[in-house]
């Protein structure tokens, strides 16, 4: 029993099995009363959103928390896999039937073509720093979200048909999955809440993995200090892509999923305002604290939802628990007191 709990609660996997923990106890909670009483459509339908949101905020925690760098264009990445995601969905609906397998095909393309995109721009994005990068990725975002709405995807008997002019898609014997600035339209809604906690378990495998990793290490040390970093051999541009691309392509897994969670979905959705709200979840949880962003997430997007009803003071109301967690979550007696829990629940597993 003690060598158990050392090693779920030792310093280094602590945080591991309190995040995996977390997500896995909230996952029996809500499907036991799923099936144990009816709940209302309006929860049930945060459930696939909150999951892509986790997971997106995840993805730039890494990039902000861990690698210290300020990107404003994760927005663009979770674009991207959206779109991809919908035109491989829409593309093999006849020769794959299965709902699931289309899921998981078009979650994966979703995935590596926002990290090609990573990976493309972070050549001279990454050479820049602090208010340069911000405003660079800031930039990149709006051109995806541009792009994206000059866009008409679509095929018929004829083929495939691409256009940035106009649409050249024949209704009649087709369909269109990208209409411009319509977006896509009658997308099969193929995206689950259990598929979204299946994505949130790998995302925080990957970033676990790499955070404890040598390659994790040097990412860190070259946020801590770069001249010293770079005096003992650590390669800055390569750390830094790393982390960045990675972080591009779990950005474009949670667009792929919610993408597939709508029937409709407009560029206009991944906007300069969505770039801000991620950050916003990031900050709001730690920079660099995986389980504060899960939470600060989950109640962040599920907040002004339940605050509907209130109308022109759900907004106030928001503003202001949002100034007064803040405060209590950069409060030194908090976090003491979060630490002392945490102990005595090792403690009472070594006894």
């Amino acid at each position: 029993m003690k060598g158990i709990m050392n090693t779920l609660f030792g310093k280094k996997n602590r945080s591991r099995t309190i995040s995996f923990s977390l997500v896995i106890l909230v996952y029996i909670v809500i499907e036991i009363l799923m099936h144990a009483i009816r709940m209302p459509r309006l929860f049930t339908s945060l459930l696939v959103p909150v999951c892509c949101y986790i997971i997106v905020a995840l993805a730039l925690n890494l990039v902000v928390g861990f690698s210290g760098e300020l990107s404003l264009g994760h927005a663009g990445f979770m674009a991207i896999g959206a779109f991809t995601a919908v035109a491989v969905s829409g593309l093999s609906a006849s020769a794959v039937p299965n709902g699931m397998l289309r899921l998981f095909l078009s979650v994966v393309a979703g995935c590596i073509v926002s990290g090609l995109f990573g990976l493309l721009i972070s050549v001279p994005v990454l050479k820049l720093s602090g208010d340069y990068l911000a405003i660079v990725t800031l930039a990149f975002g709006q051109i995806i979200k541009s792009l994206i709405n000059n866009m008409f995807l679509g095929f018929d008997k004829n083929g495939l048909h691409f256009s940035f002019v106009t649409n050249e898609v024949s209704l009649e014997n087709g369909k269109m999955l990208l209409s411009g600035p319509m977006g896509a339209t009658d997308t099969a809604k193929i995206s689950n809440f259990t598929t979204g906690i299946i994505l949130i378990l790998i995302t925080l495998f990957i970033i676990y993995s790499l955070i404890n990793s040598k390659y994790g290490r040097t990412i860190m040390a070259a946020r801590d200090n770069r001249i010293a970093a770079e005096s003992i051999g650590v390669d800055i541009s390569r750390t830094k892509t790393l982390a960045f691309v990675i972080s591009a392509a779990l950005a474009g897994m949670a667009g792929a999923l919610y993408a597939l969670n709508y029937s409709t979905l407009q560029p206009s959705k991944f906007d300069f305002n969505t770039s801000i709200l991620i950050l916003v979840y990031v900050v709001f949880g730690g920079l660099g604290n995986i389980n504060g962003t899960i939470i600060s997430t989950t109640l962040l997007y599920v907040l002004p939802e339940m605050l509907r009803s209130l109308q022109d003071y759900r907004m106030l109301i928001y503003a202001v628990v949002l100034i007064v967690v803040m405060q209590l979550t950069n409060s030194s007696r908090i976090r003491r007191f979060a630490d002392r829990i945490t102990d005595l629940f090792r403690k009472k597993g070594e006894e």
